[in-house]
């Protein structure tokens, strides 16, 4: 069989005329020869009543504190709702389907709530449906754990639940759809000229996804990738062909020189930062505070990143929740740090630049024309980040598409 596993996310099963469009796509791909599996979130978003924000807020009324376990059994509940509508929606159009929650399609997982893992995936019973000719709608964002509890698989978790479906089916593609055309080459509300990216691979897309953009979670992408299984977003209210996410060589396939290619991908960001300075005074064991600090703030479970270490100066960024928390920590084994909250991490994403010269230099270029000061930076085979203040982020995105110019 050649199955098609197919992820239509909350905005896009709001009501029946959405789901109808949703119905369109899935009988669509029937029409071609596919065998499609559905993948559901819970319908809408937070104020809407079968949400997941929404179930989670009636619990958690009057400052009731409710255990992982008995969260992960709530939040459930949202995909179980949206599926059960969607297998009945595709049943009302003439063709047969049939809803399984993640434990029934054999997603198991470990025992973390709220943030599990899937270990392996057992599809027969998803198979043995679909050889029956029934339309497979599954709940996205949950499995069970080998003792058969409930477990949730964290955000972005049914864009993993549909990963993991196409892997286990090595479908021939995994459609994730939402309500934009694609993957673009910025943030459309702070570039109005960014643009849909017709196809771009693994690694470019799951640094766009950790770095800022939300349209698909890495780790979805990580686990395809795993297979080489194509995966496609797309939007659900259009018949754009969205944007197709692949290997290296397919991307690059014919191209004499890639240099003379794609060098940048996409720009992306994330805000809400605090860069803290330390500097190591004289007198003091160097190697000694290096430990200390990142000792201190691991076990108090603070996360940093954008870390440059030298002899007498180590910097790196918190999120700013946990600014003051760090600095308090820091200050209790005897140093005094400098803090600049409110900055924003600007990424520059591209498989292309990798051993192409003078990417960082075109980066300063842009950004000094703006009189944009640069914090810190960092790069790897793919990307180079540049950290910046929050109040020059958007002029700082803005410079950096136009001297780039993805996409084109």
């Amino acid at each position: 069989m050649k199955f098609i596993v197919q992820k239509f996310g909350g905005t896009s099963l709001v009501d029946e005329e959405m789901r109808l469009k949703v119905v369109a796509k899935v009988l669509e791909a029937k029409e071609e020869g596919y065998s499609p599996v559905v993948v559901v979130s819970a319908i809408g978003r937070l104020g809407e009543p079968y949400a997941t924000d929404t179930l989670l807020s009636y619990a958690r009324a009057g400052s009731r504190d409710l255990t992982p376990r008995e969260s992960d059994l709530l939040m459930s509940c949202g995909e179980i709702i949206s599926g059960v509508i969607m297998a009945a929606t595709i049943q009302k159009s003439g063709c047969p389907a049939i809803f399984l929650t993640g434990a029934q399609a054999g997603i198991i997982t470990d025992n973390e709530y709220n943030n599990a893992r899937i270990l392996k995936v057992d599809p027969q019973q998803i198979i043995k449906h679909a050889l029956e000719g029934k339309i497979v709608v599954v709940a996205g964002f949950q499995g069970v754990t080998s003792e058969g509890e409930v477990t949730t698989l964290g955000r972005g978790g049914s864009d993993t639940t549909a990963a993991a479906l196409g892997v286990a089916l090595e479908a021939e593609r995994v459609d994730i759809y939402t309500d934009v055309e694609g993957i673009m080459t910025a943030d459309p509300q702070i570039v109005s000229d960014a643009r849909p990216l017709n196809i771009v691979t693994y690694n470019e897309i799951c640094q766009l996804a950790h770095e800022g953009a939300k349209v698909i979670h890495p780790r979805a992408v990580e686990i395809v990738m795993q297979k080489n299984i194509p995966l496609r977003i797309r939007c659900t209210f259009s018949n754009a062909p969205g944007t197709l996410v692949t290997s290296y060589g397919e991307v690059y396939k014919g191209a004499v020189d890639i240099t003379r290619d794609r060098t940048i991908t996409g720009i992306t960001y994330i805000t809400d930062i605090t860069q803290i300075k330390v500097i190591i005074k004289d007198g003091m064991d160097v190697t000694e505070y290096h430990r200390k600090i990142f000792d201190i703030l691991a076990q108090a479970g603070i996360s940093v990143d954008f870390i440059n270490v030298h002899p007498e100066t180590v910097l790196f960024t918190v999120k700013n929740s946990v600014a003051a928390k760090a600095v308090q920590l820091l200050e209790n084994i005897g140093v005094k740090p400098e803090i600049l909250p409110d900055c924003a991490k600007v990424a520059v994403v591209g498989a292309g630049m990798t051993g192409v010269p003078g990417v960082m230099a075109k980066i300063v270029e842009a950004l000094s024309k703006e009189r944009v000061q640069v914090l810190q930076s960092s790069d790897s085979y793919t990307t180079i980040w540049v950290l910046v203040k929050r109040n020059e982020m958007e002029k700082s995105i803005q410079a950096l598409h136009r001297q780039f110019r993805p996409g084109e």
